[in-house]
């Protein structure tokens, strides 16, 4: 379990891809300061299992499913993702219950700054849609954000907004992404199974 509380950034170091699945080598640091074979390191939102580690890389398998359905599959060399460790129990839970299972991609589809903020609207799978309400939290690109306003219930091309405090922009890679460029969403796992459990009564 994660919170969606970004430790650090870090960036990809190389990629090896392997037909059906592929090898990521990931550059970080704070990540990796008590990290252990069998760990669990959510990148960009992910849950993945560090398979290994050499000074300030560590490297993970990675599913074609995984691939598929995350932006994970997009990245190059080079590129930065937030990162988090799992939550140790007795730990502060500072954002909300986080799996690190990515419900779908998302979409940049504008930025609007203000004076100590920034608005960022994003657009959905309509799938999603029903789990994301006003005030309530969905985590983006691993980011535990608060979603501060919604398209209508009945828009075919349904959105969200977040509004990014300077510390998000700064220290996450929320503050580069652009008008177009896809982030991972996980929406809130108790919409989820409330949503089932209600199914069940019917």
């Amino acid at each position: 379990m994660f919170t969606g509380i970004v430790e650090e950034v870090g960036s990809l170091a190389a990629r090896e891809d392997a037909g059906d699945a592929a090898v990521l080598r990931i550059r970080a640091r704070r990540v990796l300061e008590d990290v252990a074979l069998g760990d669990s390191i959510a990148v960009n939102g992910v849950c993945l299992t560090v398979t290994g580690t050499d000074g300030e890389v560590w490297t993970t398998d990675v599913m074609a499913e995984t691939l598929r359905r995350s932006s994970l599959g997009a990245l190059v060399d080079g590129d930065p993702v937030n990162l988090e460790r799992a939550v140790a129990a007795g730990g502060r839970l500072g954002g909300h219950v986080v799996q690190g299972h990515v419900d779908g991609v998302g979409r940049v589809v504008s930025r609007t700054p203000g004076e100590h903020w920034e608005v960022v609207r994003v657009a959905l799978p309509p799938d999603l849609a029903r789990y994301v309400v006003e005030k309530g939290s969905i985590t983006v690109d691993g980011v535990s954000l608060t979603v501060s306003a919604l398209s209508a219930a009945d828009d075919p091309e349904p959105w969200f907004e977040v509004s990014l405090i300077p510390t998000t922009l700064r220290e996450t890679t929320l503050g580069r992404r652009a008008p177009g460029d896809p982030v991972n969403l996980e929406v809130d796992v108790i919409a989820k199974y409330v949503e089932r459990l209600l199914g069940a009564r019917r």
